[in-house]
């Protein structure tokens, strides 16, 4: 028998039956002395000390085939990673439940790019005169390198040099890496706002920096404690920078900070009056050398813009509520801009990012780039040249493509919003938080905490950071096994210090960049969550209706 939830494996254990186990990707067969064994693992133990106490299988091994003493420099400064991940997890349960699972994990459209970039790809490949079908050139299409320049010209109100100050990468994740490896020296301390993409966490590592972490502090909208004891109900809240806390982690071993805003996983968006604090420590305390790297990608879903005015000066005239950091005043000499197309237009897999800083900063990045790989796919370099023009003309009733962009996402948000708060999940309220990207970092309240069995929490899953399935994980893995809802823990996104210490436990990410169709189908069963079983068939088809009348008003 294969029992791929361990809720499952821990009733049928009780009663007797030995049964086929897959935790943590690994299979196991399953008596119940075991299972009562490694039922519940200590919170506060080290992931180390479990390997040794024997409860978690050390995931570098045979089967993983990767032997760390013989390893390259690159694989030994990631350590023992070669076991399952977050990714590789919910992966394999959303292959395994894809029949009937609403995937709002990964973040990535499940829809076509818009129209002119469809157009625009198929004129790239089959334009004979110019034929993009072979290399180009190493630091950038020239095409593209132009367009960029123009436009961010424009952002930054200052001259950019297409040759010289533009480096077009493979995806936004490369132009990080390319960044770092030109940065960091052994040794050198870079921050991460936390909770943080969890990609940069272990680029800083391989380029041999180490990370130093400043957390952002959840505040809630109204006291947890009033808030209990008033209606049971917790509350969502917004994610403030300490400036005090980034302060104290910068010493003179520090060589870059990492910034991402709009903000994954948090889909905050730091204010101008954060980005100033963060100016102002790396002049007054940062080395020289010291560079702020800019991870942009969601610039462009920005919906939820700051209500004051003063937040909002010297946003982008072409970024309805965006700031970018190098505008401000003496930061263009410090910082390198990182973004990319992916999500801007609904083509993750076109994989073309790029850099954006002075020369000095760039000119490395272009020296390493044919050493990683000659150029970045001239096809896909071209057809996003040829789409960038396009995206500011009208589009779909709207005055451009980014315009449209934001109110199709601004539905979506409302749509899962809405889902959410009646599953008993406390969410931003975003005419309080400014908001971007399209992730919800929700809040888990308390019915959901009690509709969740006990037996799932604080299970041994080589997976999970520190290896145990805290709330978080623990609630995820069963909502996509058990209800048919796949979102992600939140703990992957911080310092495994941090998630061992409950910082991650009340949350989860969930993705709203997805067909209508599926978000509705998570509505129905999210609400079925916390549903009692008397109401449910009485509800079912009216919270249907409601949510299919949402989608129609909102589309007209």
């Amino acid at each position: 028998m294969r029992i791929h939830s361990l809720c499952t494996v821990f009733l049928l254990a009780s009663l007797g039956l030995e049964v086929e186990s897959f935790v943590g990707g690994a299979r196991n067969r399953v008596k119940i002395s075991e299972l009562r064994g490694r039922r519940t693992v200590s919170t506060t133990s080290s992931s180390s000390s479990l390997y040794e106490s024997g409860r978690i299988e050390d995931p570098v091994g045979t089967e993983s085939g990767v032997d760390l003493a013989n390893a390259g420099e690159a694989t030994q400064r990631l350590g023992a990673m070669a076991g399952p991940t977050v990714w590789t997890e919910f992966g394999r349960i959303s292959q395994e439940q894809q029949d009937d699972l609403a995937n709002l994990g990964q973040g990535f459209p499940d829809w076509l790019p818009p129209k002119f970039a469809l157009e625009s790809l198929v004129e790239a490949a089959s334009d004979i005169a110019h034929g993009p079908h072979q290399y180009t050139r190493t630091a950038g299409h020239p095409n593209l390198v132009n367009q960029l320049a123009n436009r961010y010209s424009i952002h930054l109100q200052r001259e950019v040099d297409a040759m010289k100050q533009v480096a077009v990468t493979v995806g936004a994740s490369q132009a990080l890496y390319l960044s770092l490896q030109t940065l960091i020296q052994p040794g050198d301390e870079v921050i991460l706002f936390e909770p943080f993409f969890d990609l940069y966490n272990n680029q800083v590592k391989l380029a041999g920096g180490k990370p130093v972490y400043v957390p952002l502090r959840f505040v809630p909208y109204s006291d947890d404690n009033a808030a209990t004891a008033e209606n049971g109900a917790l509350t969502g809240g917004t994610w403030v920078l300490d400036e005090q806390e980034l302060r104290k982690a910068i010493s003179p071993n520090t060589k870059a900070i990492v910034l991402n805003s709009p903000h994954n996983p948090t889909g905050k968006l730091f204010s101008r009056g954060e980005m100033e604090s963060i100016a102002s420590a790396l002049t007054d305390l940062a080395n020289p050398n010291c560079v702020v790297l800019s991870d942009e990608v969601y610039k462009y879903i920005v919906h939820a813009p700051p209500k004051d005015e003063k937040e909002r000066n010297g946003e982008s005239a072409l970024c309805d509520g965006h700031i970018h950091f190098a505008s401000l005043p003496g930061m263009w000499d410090r910082t390198i801009t990182i973004s990319s197309a992916g999500k801007t237009f609904s083509a993750t897999g076109w994989q073309v990012g790029w850099c954006i800083g002075p020369e000095r900063l760039v000119a490395p990045i272009h020296q390493l780039l044919p050493y990683v790989q000659f150029c970045a796919s001239t096809i896909t370099q071209d057809a996003l040249a040829r789409s960038l023009p396009k995206a500011d003309m009208p589009y779909e009733g709207y005055d451009s493509y980014y315009h449209y962009l934001k109110a199709k996402y601004t539905r979506k948000r409302d749509l899962l919003v809405t889902a959410l708060k009646d599953a008993g999940f406390a969410v931003p309220d975003y005419s309080k938080s400014p908001g971007g990207g399209f992730f919800i970092f929700a809040r888990i309240g308390n019915e959901i905490r009690k509709a969740l069995p006990a037996e799932c929490v604080n299970v041994a899953n080589d997976a999970a950071p520190g290896g145990v399935a805290r709330l978080d994980w623990a609630l995820c893995q069963w909502m996509a096994e058990e209800k048919g809802v796949l979102c992600i823990p939140s703990s992957p996104f911080f310092s495994p210090e941090r998630a061992q210490a409950g910082a991650s436990d009340e949350f989860v990410r969930i993705a709203f960049c997805k067909q209508d169709e599926t978000i509705e189908e998570a509505a129905e069963k999210l609400r079925r969550i916390t549903a009692s079983p008397a109401s449910e068939s009485d509800d079912g088809a009216a919270a249907a209706a409601t949510v299919a009348a949402e989608t129609a008003k909102a589309t007209r």
